[in-house]
């Protein structure tokens, strides 16, 4: 699909980003589909795929981490993840019906509303989490009806959009399963590896994965998010809020100037 010389772009470009993503902080799954998108016209449905296929891989580390620092409820998480795995693959088989031009204004709007979510969860974060944390954590069936609605919620809009969902997630878990913010953030990585997995498959699949371009958006994002990882304590806590804010939206106009 892409020259060789262009495949070296692809790296360079997503280690850039990278660099960028690991230093404040941000996932940036919808900055990889806009890039790939508008910069090196890769086709949308090909761009969302690989943006799920490559968050495997970086949510996997990203849960192990947490993992090791206590900070996943595994139970809860693997409930909502797979139901999130099935909400995935069926969003990723409804965006294949969708035309190009559609699902790249829908992929917008969707980056542009997790700004806004991002937004009020940063800098407003007691108004939002204060009574989230003193709610009962769900028990029995009120349980798994609450797995169910936040994992198919969560998927379908992961798989249909690309862009991983992770406030969606974050935001269901505080609410109906009464987390802190901590334990949330810990679990929502180990909640979108199935779905970014399902997604994955849903979108090879109907032919819409690049297994080659996946490996090199995967080696240049995980090289460059290492590295770029070890100087986020150099910038200000209100410059990583607000990178983290406009991050998306960034993507989403990105994505736009394509179309």
């Amino acid at each position: 699909m892409l020259g060789e010389k262009r495949r070296v772009s692809v790296i360079l470009t997503m280690f850039i980003l990278g660099l960028l993503l690991g230093f404040v902080g941000a996932g940036g799954a919808g900055v990889v589909v806009a890039l790939l998108a508008a910069v090196f016209g890769i086709p949308i449905h090909v761009a969302l795929g690989t943006s799920l296929g490559a968050m495997v891989f970086t949510t996997l580390s990203g849960a192990y981490s947490h993992y090791q620092e206590k900070n996943i409820a595994v139970r809860c998480g693997l409930a909502v993840g797979l139901f999130g795995a099935l909400g995935a693959f069926l969003g990723a088989k409804a965006a294949g019906l969708l035309p190009a031009g559609d699902l790249k204004w829908l992929t917008a709007g969707m980056l542009f509303f997790s700004s806004i979510i991002l937004a009020a969860r940063l800098f407003f974060p007691q108004r939002m989490y204060a009574r989230a944390e003193s709610l009962p954590a769900p028990t029995g069936a009120r349980f798994w009806a609450a797995a169910g609605g936040v994992g198919v919620v969560a998927g379908l809009l992961s798989g249909t959009f690309g862009v991983g969902g992770t406030p969606y997630i974050q935001l269901g878990l505080l609410i109906f399963f009464g987390m802190s913010v901590q334990q949330a953030a810990g679990t929502t990585m180990l909640v979108t590896v199935p779905i970014a997995l399902l997604g994955g498959v849903g979108y090879l699949t109907d032919g819409n994965l690049d297994l080659l371009l996946l490996a090199k958006v995967v080696a240049g994002l995980m090289t460059g998010t290492y590295i770029g990882a070890k100087f986020t304590r150099r910038l200000p806590p209100a410059v990583l809020k607000i990178t983290l804010a406009i991050v998306p939206s960034l993507g989403g106009l990105l994505l736009l100037s394509g179309s």
